[in-house]
């Protein structure tokens, strides 16, 4: 007798909820006070959960690892060729026909903020268990972050607008259109020089299962009951 193996709930995630902070209309400059607020935490966790990679030293996100490289190239720093490559990354909405709103400028313009100015203050661990666990840490903050800004829906960053707009157009599961993203550009960043190694790996593939689990948890604790 065979048995029947299925994904975990989270993983067949397919829609972000609606919840209290969700803003009813997403290209708005008068959003709801706490969607607004949302969506700034959340980007701040998701920019916070990308700095402590970089700091663990144990390889970067695979976006992070395509800034890396291009800033060997060109001189900038982190933040500045992540807010370049944010910006760049817009022009992939137009056939998906992804429309920008508020919370879509600012992911540009916090994550690099919070990448430049987080970095000095984070810690440096020597041993490896603590890189590694870091690293894990950051891949976590950063998916629930994501999941925090994208329940606002004041528009979400150019790299979740990559996400979603893929996965309306398709109908795959949000962790599998999400880990095929990075892995994708991982290997476009590790082309150009930028840092890969075990905490790339986990986020490649740890970053889409996170997104959704997060997205999961927030519904099961903030969704209305009903009798």
């Amino acid at each position: 007798m065979k048995t029947k193996y299925s994904l975990p709930g989270f993983l067949k995630v397919t829609a972000i909820p609606t919840l209290a902070w969700t803003s009813p209309r997403p290209l708005t400059l008068r959003p709801p006070l706490i969607s607004f607020i949302m969506l700034v935490i959340g980007q701040i966790l998701f920019g916070l959960g990308e700095a402590m990679l970089i700091a663990a030293g144990a390889g970067v996100s695979p976006w992070t690892v395509f800034a890396q490289g291009l800033a060997f190239h060109t001189g900038m720093t982190i933040g500045q060729t992540t807010f370049f490559i944010s910006t760049f990354v817009l022009l992939f909405w137009i056939p998906l026909r992804q429309m920008p709103g508020m919370g879509t400028v600012l992911n540009i313009i916090i994550i690099a903020l919070v990448l430049d100015f987080s970095l000095p203050y984070l810690p440096i661990f020597e041993a490896t268990s603590l890189k590694v666990m870091q690293a894990a840490a950051g891949v976590f903050i950063t998916g629930f972050g994501g999941a925090i800004y994208l329940i606002a829906n004041l528009g979400p960053g150019p790299r979740d607008g990559l996400m979603t707009g893929i996965q309306r157009h398709t109908g795959f599961p949000i962790a599998a259109v999400r880990s095929g993203i990075e892995i994708s550009v991982v290997a476009i960043g590790w082309s150009l020089g930028g840092v890969v190694g075990i905490g790339t790996v986990l986020f490649a593939f740890g970053i889409g299962p996170c997104l959704a689990l997060c997205l999961s948890l927030l519904r099961a604790v903030f969704a209305p009951r009903t009798e």
